[in-house]
């Protein structure tokens, strides 16, 4: 048995919140600044060019890429012969996140009550979602979720009379409603099967994949290609300014699920689709 103590893990989702929100993903940039090569309209190339500066100007700065800062999501693989000390795991997380967004300076987006509106301070609670695994390690992933994007999002509880083309169209059709409201260039997760609250968490699991890995299974890769394909030709553009690259990419993830069932989830994620992530 490996113990960890819970101020490490406080410690460590502290600077991941600030990693997060300051640095994308490895390949994001290089992903943003191929769409600009491929872009024909003009403006949209040079709306591109300005996303890529900012990514640089925030990690040159040491500032936030965007000024939503997100919601706090963290997704935790804790080895089942790992025992935490001095604390629980939930109260260590969200003092982690707090310590992250206060002393980060990062914007505090939470409010207590979804009605009332009150504001935390601090940016929790984060939403936690726990996987026992294997081993003796703890896998943190911190995916900050801005809400322009996370508002456009859908989900359909379809029959299994559904057709492919009748969940890619759902995709694509999710995408024109949103428009330009989640700041396109967008990435869009995908979950399909489980129930309908495992459909949405699986297609926010989808927009943590790395951005360079198609789906492993050939025929959900195809449907990848197909429904990026189509909301591409929506000419939405990026900022809406209508040209051709909408999406960057679209991942699926899949899971069993009921006979009688088809749930679909779309999580949209916007140019700044962000997650840090380390193991201890």
């Amino acid at each position: 048995m490996r113990e960890i103590n819970a101020q490490q893990i406080t410690e460590e989702i502290a600077k991941l919140c600030v990693d997060a929100n300051l640095r994308l993903p490895c390949g994001m940039r290089e992903c943003i600044e191929s769409a600009r090569e491929r872009e024909e309209s003009e403006l949209c190339k040079s709306v591109l060019g300005d996303i890529v500066d900012n990514i640089d100007c925030a990690g040159e700065l040491s500032v936030p890429i965007c000024q939503d800062t997100g919601m706090a999501i963290v997704f935790a693989e804790i080895g089942q012969d790992v025992h935490i000390t001095g604390g629980g795991f939930e109260d260590a997380v969200n003092k982690g996140v707090a310590k992250g967004y206060t002393e980060g300076k990062l914007r505090l987006s939470i409010v207590s009550d979804p009605l009332m509106r009150e504001n935390t301070n601090d940016n929790t609670p984060a939403l936690i979602h726990t996987k026992i695994i294997d081993g003796d390690k703890i896998k943190l992933t911190v995916a900050p979720k801005g809400f322009g994007s996370e508002n456009m999002s859908r989900l359909k509880m379809f029959t299994p009379s559904a057709s492919k083309d009748d969940l890619i169209n759902f995709v694509v059709e999710t995408a024109s409603l949103a428009g330009s409201n989640p700041c396109p260039p967008i990435v869009v997760g995908v979950g399909i099967g489980s129930d309908f609250e495992g459909a949405a968490l699986l297609a926010k699991k989808a927009l943590c994949r790395d951005l360079s890995q198609r789906h492993p299974d050939p025929f959900y890769a195809e449907m990848e290609r197909e429904m990026l394909n189509g909301i591409n030709k929506l000419g939405i553009g990026a900022q809406g300014f209508g040209g051709r690259i909408t999406a960057l990419y679209v991942n699926i993830e899949k899971a069993p699920t009921h006979i009688a069932g088809l749930p679909l989830a779309v999580n949209i994620g916007c140019h700044v689709t962000r997650h840090s992530e380390i193991i201890i």
